[in-house]
């Protein structure tokens, strides 16, 4: 008896957990659904409202780092604040939308507390990161050159 209590509360505790994945790529994607559409229409405001804009100056400050160190660069502090910001305005993305393409919620990936839309080329690799910041999902990461970002028509 004690046995199968344990395994119906572990299928609980996983099916709680499953919930909880569904619920965090939903809110990520609706999240990403603003930020694209901000994007698009170069609306810096919804876009700030979309991102925290300091995890992201660090992703994308350490993705330079390692790309600079990779050429043999040592570059002492890094970019600078005002590069950065530029890499992280609505101007930096390129959105295309395709009818044949799978609604964003699908492609959305959650692993270590964070949601992932993963590269077409290298599902290993983000080209956006979700993480909840001051209790709503906001773009936290996000590839640091050549973002390209195809997403299905809304509704979809």
């Amino acid at each position: 008896m004690l046995r199968s209590g344990a395994v119906v509360a572990l299928g609980a505790l996983a099916l709680a957990l499953g919930g909880c994945e569904g619920r965090a790529k939903a809110d990520a994607a609706a999240s990403a659904e603003r930020l694209l559409a901000a994007a698009q229409a170069g609306d810096r405001v919804a876009f700030e409202a979309e991102i925290d804009r300091d995890a992201v100056r660090e992703d994308v400050r350490r993705q330079l780092v390692e790309l600079a160190r990779g050429q043999g660069l040592e570059v002492d502090g890094g970019p600078s604040e005002f590069a950065l910001d530029r890499m992280i305005s609505p101007d930096a993305f390129h959105v295309v939308r395709s009818q044949d393409e799978e609604p964003l919620k699908a492609r959305m990936k959650v692993a270590d507390g964070k949601v992932c839309l993963p590269a077409d080329d290298a599902a290993d690799r983000c080209l956006l990161t979700f993480g909840k910041s001051d209790k709503r999902w906001r773009l936290v990461g996000m590839q640091a050159m050549g973002l390209t970002i195809q997403v299905a028509e809304a509704g979809d």
